[in-house]
């Protein structure tokens, strides 16, 4: 199927292929316009939601963290307890105690399950100290993510009005635009596809206007303007590289 295409291509005369190209670079530019009309939307959209992402994936890890200590408080409370249950224990083993030296060796438990009630408590102090900053954070992440919503709400319906208005404009020319394409052989079209790609302003067929190029404007030696004139190959600028057509391609004559 693909090798009946080139053969048909390759019948079109030279003329009405350099027609179809000019052709096809003019509605290209219309579709880059309309492009342009559209403008960083899409960017700032993508943008915003990515802001959106980063926010709510910041604040679910301030929310594991949360979490994290108040189990920590959980753990430290059931230390106390557990502390507090050995302290009454070892007081009362002190009333049945047989001499001083067991006495002393159940105060000493007690007193060091006093000094790890003493630890726990502080740092249940250190936890709850965290977890209100980390609240806040996320209060603030909260408010933030509220006001990227806002933004993206009214990015969106802009952007989605923008291309309401251009989207059937884009979808004729987008056909038109493949119409032209089926003109063109396949070697062809590819060499104009890469000289849009690397110029800044998607100009891969231009006029000679005024005897120089009118992409890199440039002087065009008469006998190759002549060459032009005549459409019977196809010619590209020595300088930029550009697909060169004459002036009158499209039946138009643009003479001062």
């Amino acid at each position: 199927m693909a090798k009946k295409a080139a053969v048909a291509t390759a019948d079109i005369p030279v003329e009405s292929r350099l027609k179809a190209l000019y052709e096809l670079q003019k509605i290209d530019t219309e579709i880059d316009r309309i492009r342009t009309i559209r403008g960083e939307l899409p960017l700032e959209v993508q943008d915003l939601e990515d802001e959106i992402a980063g926010l709510e994936t910041r604040m679910q890890n301030l929310t594991d963290e949360v979490n994290s200590y108040e189990d920590s408080i959980v753990e430290r409370k059931n230390m106390i307890t557990d502390c507090l249950n050995l302290i009454k224990k070892y007081e009362e083993q002190q009333g049945k105690v047989r001499n001083n030296r067991e006495f002393d060796s159940l105060n000493k438990e007690i007193e060091f399950q006093n000094l790890e009630i003493q630890l726990c408590e502080k740092k249940i102090r250190e936890f709850k100290a965290n977890i209100d900053s980390k609240n806040e954070l996320i209060e603030s992440a909260k408010v933030n993510i509220v006001d990227r919503k806002a933004d993206l709400e009214a990015k969106n319906a802009e952007l989605a009005g923008i291309v309401a208005e251009t989207q059937k404009e884009e979808e004729v020319l987008q056909k038109r635009s493949k119409e032209a394409e089926s003109l063109i052989e396949e070697r062809l079209l590819g060499a104009y596809k890469r000289i849009r790609h690397n110029t800044r302003n998607g100009l891969a067929v231009v006029k000679v206007e005024r005897d120089a190029c009118g992409g890199c404007f440039n002087k065009i030696p008469p006998q190759r303007q002549l060459d032009l004139s005549l459409r019977k190959k196809v010619i590209v600028c020595e300088h930029c590289g550009r697909i060169l057509v004459d002036p009158e391609i499209d039946g138009v004559n643009n003479e001062d």
